[in-house]
This record gives C-alpha cells, sequence and structure tokens, in this order.
C-alpha cells in the first residue's frame, strides 16, 4: 500500500506553505473541489498537514492500491486479519497539544476541532480502532463525540468498575487504517489487523506509558485517558451540512503527545468531499455485497453527494426477473441501515449520471407498482428530519423485461 507521502506525491499534492487558521476551511474546499489533495501549515505550528486525500474516486483507488471500485469494495469487505509487525516507537515528545494545529472550522462550531482522530484502545482483551471527533478544551483535555458503538461500550465498561478508559489518538494515518477504521466490523475485530490483511501486513509501535499498538508511519500520536467527567461537545457539522447538536461527552485527559516530522498530519473538512468518502464508501461497498447476492448483475453502486454519500443510493442492476429490482432494494437497506432512500435502475442507465436517474424514474417507474416504502425503521442521527425512526422508500426505476424495448433510451 503506498505511504501517505507517496500517495500525496502520485495525486499531485499541492503544497501552500503556512496558513492563517481561519483560511483553511475554504482552502480545503479549493482543492477538494480541484480534485486534488494540500499540504500546508497552520499559523502557530510546525506540524505538516494534509488535506483533500480522498476527494475523488481515483483518489480512493489509488489509496487502496485498486483498479477499480469492484476491486475496492472487495478489499474492504473481504479483508482477512493480517499480520501486525511490531517496531520501536520512534516519534518526538511535544510539550502538549497546543503544539499541534487545530482548527475552527465553521462559525457556530463549539470549539477547534480534530476531525481525522482515530482512537485506540483495548479493554478486557477487546480492541478497537474508529474515527471520533475531538474538540480542543485546553492544552491537555479534550472533549470526545462517542457515537453509541464499540469504543462507547469499551469506555462504558471501564467507567462501570471505576476505571478510565487508555486511548491512543491517532491522527494522520495510513490509509489502509483509516479506511479500515470508518468500517462497520463485529465487536472484537480489531481494525488494525483488518488494516493489517488490506495492506499485507502493518508496523506498529507500542506506546509509552499504555502499551497501545499504533502505527508506525502515523503523525500524531496522543496517549490518555477517556474519563468519566463529560462536558458540552458541539455544535459541529456534520455530513449533511447542518450542525449536530450538543451533548455532553467524555472528556479525554492527555498524558503525552507524539510527532513524526516525516509524516503529514490528516485534517477533514467537515461535510466536504473527502469526509463524506471516507464515512461512505466503505457503505457503498456494503451494499454492493449486499446486492450482489440476490440479483445476477450490478453494475455500479453510487452513494450520491446530496445525501452526504450516506442517506441515499443509486444502483443499476440487470435483472433476470422482474422481481430482482425489490429484492436489490430490501438488499440495499440492510446493507446500509442508515440509507433513507434508494433507487434502482437498469444497466443503460449511469448512476454518475443524476439526469439519466430522474429520466428513468419519469419514464420507467410508476409509484402503485415500483415504490416500498418502509415505516419506523431506524434512522440515522445525522438527519435532522429523523426522531431515531424514520420512513425509507426504495423506487424501482427499471423496465419490465417483457417490455424492454418499449423503454429504449435513444440518447
Amino acid at each position: 500500500m503506498p505511504s501517505l507521502n507517496s500517495l500525496l506525491k502520485e495525486l499531485g499534492a499541492v503544497d501552500v506553505g503556512t496558513v492563517d487558521e481561519s483560511e483553511v476551511r475554504e482552502l480545503i474546499k479549493k482543492y477538494e473541489e480541484a480534485g486534488k489533495p494540500v499540504i500546508y501549515k497552520v499559523k502557530g505550528s510546525d506540524v505538516r498537514v494534509a488535506s483533500a486525500l480522498y476527494s475523488t474516486r481515483k483518489a480512493v483507488h489509488k489509496a487502496l492500491n485498486s483498479e477499480n471500485d469492484v476491486d475496492a469494495y472487495k478489499k474492504l469487505i473481504e479483508a482477512k486479519k493480517g499480520q501486525l509487525i511490531e517496531t520501536e516507537f520512534n516519534f518526538v515528545k511535544l510539550k502538549d497539544l497546543d503544539d499541534l494545529p487545530w482548527v475552527k472550522f465553521y462559525p457556530k462550531d463549539g470549539g477547534k476541532y480534530h476531525t481525522a482522530s482515530i482512537y485506540i484502545s483495548c479493554y478486557e482483551g477487546k480492541c478497537n480502532a474508529s474515527f471520533h471527533r475531538t474538540m480542543k478544551l485546553d492544552s491537555r483535555r479534550c472533549a470526545v463525540r462517542l457515537v453509541p458503538r464499540h469504543l462507547f461500550t469499551l469506555h462504558k465498561k471501564a467507567i462501570e468498575k471505576g476505571e478510565e478508559l487508555p486511548v491512543a489518538v491517532v491522527i494522520g494515518a495510513p490509509s489502509e487504517v483509516e479506511f479500515a477504521s470508518a468500517l462497520s466490523l463485529p465487536f472484537g475485530v480489531f481494525e488494525l489487523e483488518v488494516a493489517a490483511g488490506i495492506a499485507g501486513s502493518l508496523e506498529v509501535a507500542r506506546t509509552p506509558i499504555y502499551g497501545l499498538p499504533v502505527p508506525r508511519n502515523s503523525a500524531v500520536v496522543i496517549e490518555g485517558r477517556l474519563t468519566k467527567e463529560r462536558v458540552k461537545e458541539g455544535p459541529f457539522v456534520d455530513l449533511l451540512h447542518t450542525y449536530d447538536k450538543v451533548r455532553e461527552e467524555p472528556v479525554l485527559e492527555v498524558d503525552a503527545v507524539y510527532w513524526n516530522p516525516t509524516e503529514p498530519l490528516h485534517l477533514i473538512l467537515p461535510g466536504g468531499r473527502e469526509h463524506q468518502f471516507l464515512m461512505g464508501y466503505p457503505r457503498e461497498a456494503s451494499i454492493w455485497d449486499s446486492v450482489r447476492k440476490v440479483v445476477p448483475e450490478v453494475h455500479k453502486v453510487r452513494l450520491t453527494p446530496g445525501g452526504g454519500m450516506w442517506l441515499h443510493a443509486v444502483i443499476s442492476i440487470t435483472k433476470a426477473s422482474d422481481g430482482d429490482a425489490k429484492n436489490a432494494l430490501l438488499a440495499a437497506f440492510a446493507g446500509h441501515p442508515s440509507l433513507k432512500h434508494a433507487i434502482v435502475v437498469d444497466e443503460d442507465v449511469d448512476p454518475d449520471d443524476l439526469e439519466q436517474v430522474e429520466w428513468a424514474i419519469a419514464t420507467r417507474f410508476q409509484a402503485k407498482d415500483d415504490l416500498i416504502v418502509i415505516n419506523n425503521a431506524r434512522g440515522s442521527s445525522l438527519d435532522p428530519s429523523s426522531n431515531g425512526l424514520t420512513s425509507k422508500v426504495g423506487i424501482d426505476a427499471t423496465r419490465p423485461i417483457k417490455e424492454r424495448d418499449k423503454f429504449e433510451r435513444v440518447y
């Protein structure tokens, strides 16, 4: 797998030198739109930063050393546990969190954040690596958004026993680690071992205080403890360009901050294309895997940008029977439980061209026959219109097999 430095070079990253914190949001947005990574430093810090790494499909393919989407999907969903190769911990120790660049992206953000922070923790024989945004409180403390998943569970177990949960926070990890950490794996399957499976192997080093495994080629490692203390975290702009609400979240007490000057720290624009690809692309893989089990041919799966690459999907298939599109819709919802609206189209409609998708709905869809509505299903916490439960809508915009000629697209 390519290192972040080699990936940046291959993708034609542009180094713009030092910028003010207030310029970071528009800088990242500019380079995401251009489809190129950008390298910079934020005034007041010597740490090199990279953004817009995974803002295109081409970049994701290169990061996963894949030729196309199917190749990349298979690497993510079929990855087995690989070998973790232990090496020495060779990082420079920094004074505290003030030595790192922190950014307040939007006016109403609750504070300055790190957005590509991967939390690694092991407790009672279970290890986990997952993304959690980190809001700086002061030079030694942060608030951490813990979505009720695996790290949340480990933290809860530790607190119930009167303990704090040791964590290593990695910012600027190898590509295979970032994508593995974005997967939804069974509890107890360690994402670093899956990353090693994706890449063939992974070099890790044990942190000095808590002995937690972290990728050797990381930019920044923070050792600390998730405590029982809770503070307000947020607001924060999430995938759908809306402010996530303020919550009481655990405090990270920082014991040490380490830096590897050879690697770039990673900073993600909240709600930007890179944010969408890192979260959404593994879910595309899950949908593709689920749908291919119920229909003969799946050509493309696209979580669309208007839905934050999270809530809306378009799937193109070749049907063997007229019930295949309905089965594909149900499989898509099973493959990505946060999915809200899904559209299935024929192989002659390109899901990347939303005008073609709209044309398919206009000419091949009748609501009385082709609409699926599932009420009171669990929805995404990112959807501001949902109160936890949502209505899921599936649209079958495919042509009947026996009347295919009637629906031929001329141009």
